[in-house]
């Protein structure tokens, strides 16, 4: 059951705020997921020795099917999550592509509570994005993919074990919590969860190819709500004005 509409006053404002970075934060979909794609589909060639197609295939397959590519090359594979993560965020000339919002910034920084950047990108790629985008001070934790490991599993978005993980592991209530993303299927995770989900569509396109973009990209429909969102917003000065419409996701 739901609980009752929260009012996202400065009294009753959640305290907790996660955040995804690519696409969420900056135009990763213009600065990193080509190359990030094309790197990957390399390496797969090399160490799998696989047609270039074959290749393309089966990565998005495993993006598909784990949520992260590198998931189904560590099962099925034995490749080293860490090679893998190294070899394929190398992104030269990355800083010179990075966009960011300047008023989007403006606004994270002075969000009042706890933030934390929620990524499934590698810890390296991750901190190299925010100190050129000026964003490092901003958080008070990074969560990377190299930390979503629970029993030794890897277990990155959008797995709720993860987000259930979190609270246990930071002490605290999922309804105090917000995830602010770009990808429906990790809202949808999180709600189950109990967090609050905002949809952040400032840098979402709809695209006919797959081959670059990540999972449950293409072809999203931004005028509706999907299930696990409870609010919709394309620039983060919005989350000062949410009105009393907001609900906190899933059960408790």
């Amino acid at each position: 059951m739901k609980p009752p509409t929260q009012r996202w006053s400065a009294r009753t404002a959640p305290r907790v705020w996660f955040f995804d970075l690519d696409d969420t934060l900056h135009d990763a979909t213009h600065a990193a997921f080509g190359p990030t794609a094309v790197a990957m589909s390399d390496y797969i060639v090399e160490h799998l020795a696989l047609p270039l197609d074959d290749a393309i295939a089966l990565r998005q397959h495993y993006w598909h099917r784990y949520g992260a590519t590198l998931l189904g090359l560590v099962r099925h594979h034995g490749v080293q999550a860490a090679h893998f993560l190294a070899q394929t965020h190398q992104l030269p000339g990355l800083e010179a592509r990075l966009r960011v919002s300047a008023p989007d910034r403006a606004a994270l920084r002075r969000l009042p509570g706890r933030k934390f950047l929620l990524t499934n990108a590698p810890r390296a790629y991750a901190l190299r994005v925010l100190t050129s985008l000026k964003m490092q001070r901003c958080f008070d934790g990074l969560i990377a993919i190299e930390d979503m490991t629970l029993l030794g599993v890897h277990r990155p978005k959008p797995d709720a074990r993860l987000f259930r993980h979190l609270l246990a592991k930071l002490k605290l209530s999922a309804a105090r919590c917000v995830l602010v993303e770009d990808t429906v299927e990790h809202q949808r995770a999180a709600s189950r969860a109990g967090y609050t989900t905002v949809w952040m569509q400032r840098y979402l396109r709809r695209a006919a190819d797959a081959a670059s973009l990540p999972q449950g990209r293409v072809g999203q429909r931004l005028s509706r709500k999907p299930p696990g969102v409870d609010v919709r917003i394309s620039a983060l000065q919005s989350l000062y004005r949410l009105k009393p419409m907001v609900q906190g996701g899933g059960a408790h």
